[in-house]
């Protein structure tokens, strides 16, 4: 054991495992290139969703519901049946690590717009602002906390799971574990699932302490 731990620290701190299109930095790169883009159009679907039930109380049950849905689905059995229908692409990817994010994005947009104190709705209409004033101005303001984390937890999760492209041929951390698998390399495996862990730890550190700093006088708790 002590020399495993030994053989991959070595391997971590090696300059020419940093180096080249295979290297440590390109992997990474690419790794936080997969899992931004997904976040972010995991994003632009599950914000608007969350926000219009939130504001109108309608479709509630059916669009949590489809969330759950969505988180329980098996990420590699997606990945495998999106491959089969449109090829080799980052499709099948993309499609299976947005289908991961969406579900904390909607709950927990729902929950901060839920959370908002009718009594400052009802004050806000009876100031005479419309529907879009209330919700910009009013509600997205009291919620942020909540969707703060709803969209931290989710990158978080696609941060953990993006190795799964390599399972299709294609880079990212994950290419260390699956190549290491091929070839049997323990160390090579353990590599890339501690720089995952690693990844994934620094930027919940990262997204909590700016959270903190953005709201440190009201305190976000996660749906």
């Amino acid at each position: 054991m002590y020399e495993l731990f030994k053989d991959l620290g070595a391997w971590l701190v090696n300059g020419e495992q940093w180096a080249g299109s295979d290297g440590i930095g390109t992997r990474l790169a690419e790794h936080l290139q997969y899992s931004l883009l997904a976040t972010l159009i995991a994003a632009a679907i599950a914000l608007p969703v969350g926000l219009l039930i939130g504001h109108t109380g309608r479709g509630a049950f059916l669009a949590i519901n489809l969330s759950s849905f969505g988180r329980a689905l098996p990420t590699v059995g997606l990945v495998v049946l999106v491959f089969l229908a449109s090829g080799l692409s980052m499709w099948p990817v993309y499609i299976a690590l947005v289908a991961l994010a969406v579900p904390s994005i909607v709950t927990n947009t729902y929950a901060g717009m839920t959370a908002v104190d009718p009594e400052v709705r009802d004050a806000a209409r009876g100031q005479g602002m419309r529907w879009h004033q209330v919700l910009f101005q009013v509600e997205l303001p009291l919620a942020l906390p909540l969707i703060m984390t709803g969209l931290r937890l989710a990158l978080i999760q696609v941060v953990a799971t993006a190795t799964i492209a390599a399972y299709v041929s294609f880079g990212g951390l994950g290419r260390y574990v699956f190549d290491g698998l091929a070839q049997r390399d323990l160390v090579q495996v353990l590599g890339g699932a501690v720089l995952v862990a690693l990844v994934a730890v620094v930027l919940d550190l990262a997204l909590s302490g700016l959270q903190r700093a953005l709201f440190r006088h009201r305190p976000a708790k996660s749906a």
